[in-house]
Parts: structure tokens; C-alpha cells; sequence
């Protein structure tokens, strides 16, 4: 691979999964000030799956007889773009509607999910060592999420609307960026058939090897518990007082250290151990957060999101380069799509749905309530901002007071809420079932070998 491909590569990456990390774990944060409930959030983190489910074997279709994959990718995150600066829109309105708002974060993450195969396909393509190369392009995408998370954090953005703006932007970005991507045209041929389309070739081909079957369905179900993660974490950080958008991108920094030697782990551990140690620390995360966050312990919750790099990386990295080694090339494409509908989607799908009932039922009325006054209080404050840009000079004083003890009274309201939740028992359902899972996992798994023809070597 030479200099100019790996540097482009790189930028896709880092740019790919910026867009994701400036607003998927920190909206919440925001959206809950303008409205959203629990059972808003549960959609929210539902809607992308549901895309998941349904885009990526399309996309990967039309990328695999078509159309060269960079430029489907260029399509894709332009028309994403477009469709979060309209959510936008709808946020900024008086009594702005959560089912509107999520319909158009429906509408990106049908644009965006598929990206999240073609640019592994991309990468993959220009590689003849995946093993050894692809983790060393992939782990700019996780300093894409550090980036957007100490953006966020820089510009006091990670409780406002000003983070979707940055997902905008860097959207627009990456899609310009794509049509200098390396050419990687088409490789199948011949009619296209339904089962084509709906990408039963991938299912067909993958799913009749047992060992990818087993890691395939302990995937789908480690990533229920990680919906909790993804739904809830950054208000167990806010309510602790820590910097959101800099404390959730410690996870993303463990996952560096993690890529950079997974080829350790692979040639001393194996398959079965590794995804097995993976599992326990979605275990121990959870089990600290279920202790920590009552008390709001800072170093237990910091401490369990320095362990999303082994829960991350031993799964899903694994995973994507298992499924290249596995697919013909003619369907790498549709085959990565699988990976995402699986994990990405179906997981994902159930566990936000899960997430967002759990939540819900330890969300205590005292909590609704301090959730009402936040919301109103947050009115309050924009009321008295709008009149603050109006006002003269003589009347700035008064309202610079008012607006700040407005936010002062929104900010008590919002600790309030948080610290009412019940954390215990809302963070230790996840941590048990994944426990289940490892169990599970290790009593059923057998033989690896099909799957990694060889292992990479430290």
C-alpha cells in the first residue's frame, strides 16, 4: 500500500466515524432538555439499527455490481448531511416534536450505516495483508471519536445543538472527500436476482459455518448491552460533574491501545479466548457503573469507559476482518453489510428497545418531575436570550442576571433528575446478562479455525 492511499484511507476513517462520535453518545444530553423521555430515547437508538437492518445489504449490492464504492460513499454521507441539517430545523422550533426529530435521524442513519461496510470494503481492498494493515487504518476511525468527543468538550458544544452542526459539517466534508478515495469499481457480474438484493448470498455463504455462526450470534447479543452504553453513559458522566464529551472519548482512547495490540492477543489467546475476555469486561464495565453511579464514584465510571476498548475491539474489529477472510471477494461488500445488519442493526435494535423499558422503569416520579421544570426553565432561558440580543444597553444588566440565575435554577434541576434515577438496578440487568452471554459463549464455542485461516502474528 503506498503513502498516498494509506493517508487517504486514514483521513476516510477518522473522518467516517467523527461524524458518528460528535452527537450518538452525547445527544441525549441535549434532547433531553427540549423534551425527550426515556421512551424517546429507546426510539432514538432504535432507528439506526432499523436503517442497519435494512440499507446495508442494498448498498452493498449496488457497490459490489454497480458503482464504484467511493462514490456511493460520497452519496451517501451528502444526502446524510442534508438530512440532519432538516433535524436541526425541527429541534430549534417551539415544543419541538421527538418523533419528528427521530424521524429524520432515521432518515441519516439509513444513509449512514451503509457507510459503515463500504469504507471497510474500501479499505480492505487496497490491502494484502489485512491482518497486520487493517488495524492500523482502522484505529484513526477511534481518534475520529476521541476528535469529535474533545471537539464537543472544546467548544462547550456536548449539551447543545451545536454538536449536530458538527455532524453536518464534517458529513459534507467526508462526502467531498470521497470522490479522491482510491477507485474501487465493481467486481461482480451477471443478472442480479432477489435474493441478491436482500443479500441471502452473504447468508448463505457465512452462516453455514458453524464457528462464524457461534461468534455471529454472541455478537448480535453482546451488543443488547451495549445499547446501554451507547443510550445512557454520558448522564452518569454529566451527573458525576465530569467533562462529557472528553470523559466518553477515554473509551475510544483504550481502544487505540487495544487495536495496536490485538495482534498480540490474537496469537496468544485465540479467537475463543479473546472474544471470551471481551465479554468479561462488558461484565466488570457494568458492574462498576452499577456501583459507581449511585455515589457517583468519578474513577469507577472513568474506569469502565477505559474498558471499551477490550469490549469494543476484541468483537467488532475481529469481526470485519473475519468476515473478509471468510466472503469471495464478489461479496465482501454485502457480506460486511451482514456484519452491521447483525450486530449494528438487530442488536442494536433489541437492545435500545430494552435500554429504553429498563430506564423507564427506574425513572422515578421524582425524577419526571425535575425533568419538567428543566425543560421549562430551559424555555425560560431562551425567551430571555432572545431578548437579551434585542435589548439595548440599559436593559442588558437585568437580563444577563435573569438569564444567568434561569440556567443556575436549570442546571440544580437537571443534577436533581439525574441523581433520582435508580442506577443500581438499571446498570446491574446488563451487566448479568452479559455474564450470561460469556457463559453461554464458552460452553458452545468450538474450534475457530474456519474461521481464521491464520492467525496474525504478534
Amino acid at each position: 500500500m503506498s503513502l498516498q492511499t494509506r493517508f487517504l484511507l486514514s483521513i476516510m476513517m477518522f473522518l467516517q466515524f467523527f461524524i458518528w462520535g460528535s452527537w450518538y453518545v452525547t445527544g441525549p444530553n441535549y434532547l433531553s432538555t427540549i423534551g425527550f423521555k426515556a421512551g424517546d430515547f429507546g426510539t432514538m437508538y432504535s432507528v439506526g439499527p432499523i436503517a442497519g437492518m435494512i440499507a446495508p445489504f442494498f448498498v452493498g449490492m449496488i457497490a459490489d455490481r454497480f458503482f464504484p464504492a467511493q462514490r456511493v460513499l460520497a452519496f451517501m454521507h451528502l444526502l446524510g448531511a442534508g438530512f440532519m441539517y432538516y433535524a436541526t430545523t425541527l429541534m430549534a422550533v417551539a415544543n419541538p416534536s421527538a418523533s419528528d426529530i427521530n424521524m429524520m435521524f432515521f432518515a441519516h442513519m439509513m444513509t449512514y450505516y451503509p457507510t459503515l461496510a463500504l469504507t471497510n470494503t474500501i479499505a480492505l481492498k487496497c490491502m494484502t495483508n489485512p491482518e497486520k494493515e487493517f488495524p492500523g487504518i482502522r484505529v484513526l476511525g477511534t481518534i475520529g471519536w476521541i476528535a469529535a468527543g474533545l471537539t464537543l468538550t472544546w467548544m462547550k458544544a456536548d449539551t447543545s445543538i451545536n454538536m449536530f452542526h458538527l455532524t453536518i459539517g464534517s458529513g459534507l466534508l467526508l462526502g467531498l472527500l470521497s470522490f479522491a478515495l482510491p477507485h474501487t469499481p465493481p467486481t461482480a457480474s451477471g443478472p442480479v436476482g432477489i435474493g441478491q438484493i436482500l443479500g441471502f448470498d452473504a447468508f448463505k455463504l457465512l452462516l453455514t459455518n458453524r464457528s462464524y455462526l457461534i461468534f455471529m450470534v454472541s455478537s448480535t447479543l453482546i451488543c443488547i448491552p451495549l445499547a446501554f452504553y451507547y443510550m445512557i453513559t454520558s448522564r452518569i458522566v454529566e451527573m458525576g460533574g465530569l467533562p462529557i464529551g472528553q470523559t466518553m472519548s477515554y473509551g475510544q482512547m483504550s481502544e487505540i491501545f487495544f487495536m495496536l495490540v490485538m495482534p498480540f492477543f490474537f496469537a496468544r489467546l485465540g479467537v475463543k479466548w479473546m472474544l471470551a475476555v471481551g465479554m468479561l469486561a462488558w461484565v466488570t464495565r457494568y458492574g462498576l457503573f452499577a456501583v459507581g453511579a449511585p455515589d457517583e464514584i468519578g474513577w469507577m465510571i472513568t474506569t469502565g469507559i477505559l474498558l471499551h476498548g477490550i469490549c469494543y475491539d476484541f468483537f467488532f474489529v475481529t469481526g470485519q476482518i473475519y468476515t473478509d477472510q471468510v466472503a469471495p471477494k464478489e461479496i465482501r461488500a454485502q457480506a460486511q453489510g451482514m456484519l452491521v445488519l447483525f450486530t449494528l442493526g438487530l442488536g442494536m435494535f433489541v437492545g435500545a428497545q430494552v435500554a429504553g423499558k429498563i430506564e423507564g422503569q427506574h425513572t422515578t416520579e421524582a425524577s419526571k418531575a425535575q425533568a419538567i421544570i428543566v425543560k421549562a426553565k430551559g424555555e425560560e432561558a431562551g425567551k430571555l436570550s432572545e431578548a437579551l440580543a434585542k435589548a439595548d444597553a440599559a436593559a442588558k444588566p437585568a437580563l444577563e442576571a435573569s438569564l444567568k440565575k434561569v440556567n443556575d435554577e436549570k442546571s440544580a434541576a437537571r443534577k436533581a433528575e439525574l441523581r433520582a434515577i435508580e442506577w443500581k438496578p438499571l446498570w446491574g440487568k446488563p451487566a448479568i446478562f452479559a455474564g450470561i452471554i460469556m457463559l453461554v459463549f464458552l460452553a458452545l464455542f468450538r474450534n475457530p479455525a474456519p474461521v481464521v485461516a491464520e492467525p496474525p502474528k504478534a
